[in-house]
């Protein structure tokens, strides 16, 4: 023990430090921190013995008897308290073992049954065992008091396990095994049940006056000339990869309608695609592309040529170019007729590379001189040819005609996915039979459309599209779907 503690003197002290009376309570082991252990006896009188019975009411003990548990006490702190054990522990630098001893001592110290307070009378004497008092056992340095947090730091002190070390190792999609699948396999038509997906409102009278009267719960779906304009819509708007794609739309014979049919096609393309169109005016006898258009701008290719240097973005074209209600981008020819040079081939390949930075889809309205310079420029630089044949004798074998000088001039390929377009400029029935026609160019070009003759065409006004009449209409649609098909089976422009 301590020197500094006051202990009584007992005259007559039995051997090996018993105590007289020890019949009053059972004993407990004492060990001691920080040094080897010891056992002593302590003499404790418990209150109630002989008293006053209502203190074991009023702590919850009924006529039981009272048991002692063996307790882990700093004899220098003399309390057993597991908050000065934790403080010791971390103080004298002790490893985890030390913190898991500490938890081992608190739990049994909170196990333990209560025991009631003692009486404020002096603390009986403790007598040790000579050995302890001839050698006593080293006392570590007193830790202050830690702060409540501290404790409850320390019962909730992480166990923490070693982790192993996970390899990673790639592999590549083949090693997977056969049964295993990518991502790219969940699709939402195979995940989405049909059944829960809203369908969108049916087209069609009928079908849509059933879906309104129950309250949308029978959808029919559209009808089949709704489904047939959705499936052209989106032939025509299919993506081109690659740069801009140019058609050339030509004929040698004049008053066929190849500038209707270029603002046909142009009308048809802008109206169903998100990309750019243009049409340019390239007839150098005075074209009449541009009064086609209701909303012409005044400028012609002279001023886009003239300011070509100087373009820097869209917008310097959007001043140049006419628009229509389609979104179709119109570029005239010079009508100027105290011009007297002639729109050259250099001309048109300036005009070419600027609208080729801008436009996905370029188409070019030529004249009839099919050996102009300006014609050569049109050709080399096309991906697709139209050409233009009327429902009278000569104009379809003028047509038949252009086809052949294509083809003994280094445009066989061109003429081969060529699309034939017949056009009905005159109302009335044709003299003609267009079956034969039709037949005709189908052993030489890829494909034949026909267009109806339209009273809006016929009067050589400006054209709106939404008042063509509805065989026009789609008759420019499939045709603008066949010219798109065929640039899409070409490689991708560079």
């Amino acid at each position: 023990m301590t020197p500094d503690r006051n202990e009584p003197e007992h005259p007559e002290e039995p051997e090996h430090g018993i105590l007289e009376d020890t019949g009053r309570i059972d004993t407990a082991a004492i060990g001691l921190i920080g040094g080897a252990t010891h056992v002593a006896h302590v003499d404790v009188s418990l209150p109630g013995q002989g008293g006053d019975e209502d203190d074991f009411d009023d702590d919850g003990v009924v006529d039981e008897d009272i048991h002692t548990a063996d307790i882990v006490i700093d004899l220098d702190e003399a309390a057993a308290q597991a908050d000065a054990l934790d403080a010791v522990a971390a103080d004298a630098g002790e490893s985890d073992a030390a913190v898991q001893h500490a938890d081992q001592a608190q739990a049994a110290a909170t196990a333990a049954p209560p025991v009631p307070p003692l009486p404020s009378e002096p603390a009986p004497a403790v007598r040790a065992d000579p050995a302890a008092q001839a050698e006593p056992a080293p006392q570590p340095a007193p830790a202050p008091a830690p702060a409540p947090a501290t404790r409850a730091a320390a019962h909730d002190v992480e166990r923490v396990h070693p982790r192993h070390e996970l390899t990673l190792a790639s592999k590549r999609l083949g090693e997977l095994g056969a049964d295993r699948e990518t991502p790219d396999l969940l699709t939402a038509d195979r995940l989405l049940d049909p059944h829960q997906v809203i369908r969108p409102e049916p087209e069609g009278a009928w079908r849509q006056f059933l879906y309104s009267i129950t309250g949308k719960r029978i959808n029919l779906g559209d009808s089949k000339r709704a489904r047939a304009r959705k499936l052209l819509d989106r032939r025509i708007a299919a993506p081109l990869s690659g740069g801009a794609r140019f058609v050339a739309v030509v004929s040698r014979k004049g008053g066929v309608g190849k500038t209707t049919v270029t603002a046909l096609l142009g009308m048809a393309l802008a109206d169903a695609r998100e990309d750019r169109v243009i049409a340019i005016d390239a007839n150098p006898d005075r074209g009449t592309l541009a009064e086609r258009i209701a909303r012409p701008s005044g400028k012609t290719v002279r001023d886009l040529v003239r300011v070509a240097g100087d373009v820097d973005g869209y917008n310097d074209i959007s001043t140049i170019v006419a628009r229509d209600e389609t979104r179709l981008d119109v570029l005239a020819s010079d009508s100027d007729p105290r011009v007297s040079e002639a729109f050259s081939d250099e001309d048109y390949r300036e005009v070419a590379r600027i609208a080729a930075h801008y436009y996905s889809v370029v188409l070019t309205d030529t004249g009839t001189g099919i050996v102009h310079s300006v014609m050569g420029a049109t050709l080399d630089l096309s991906d697709q040819l139209v050409v233009v044949a009327g429902l009278s004798v000569d104009e379809a074998r003028l047509a038949s005609e252009t086809l052949t000088w294509l083809e003994t001039n280094g445009y066989a390929d061109a003429v081969r996915n060529a699309v034939v377009v017949l056009n009905q400029a005159r109302p009335g029935s044709p003299v003609v039979r267009p079956s034969e026609l039709e037949a005709h160019f189908r052993t030489r070009v890829r494909d034949v459309v026909r267009i109806p003759y339209d009273p809006m065409i016929g009067a050589g006004s400006a054209i709106s599209y939404r008042e063509l009449q509805p065989a026009t209409r789609a008759a420019a649609r499939e045709l603008a779907a066949k010219v798109i098909e065929g640039l899409r089976s070409l490689a991708p422009a560079a």
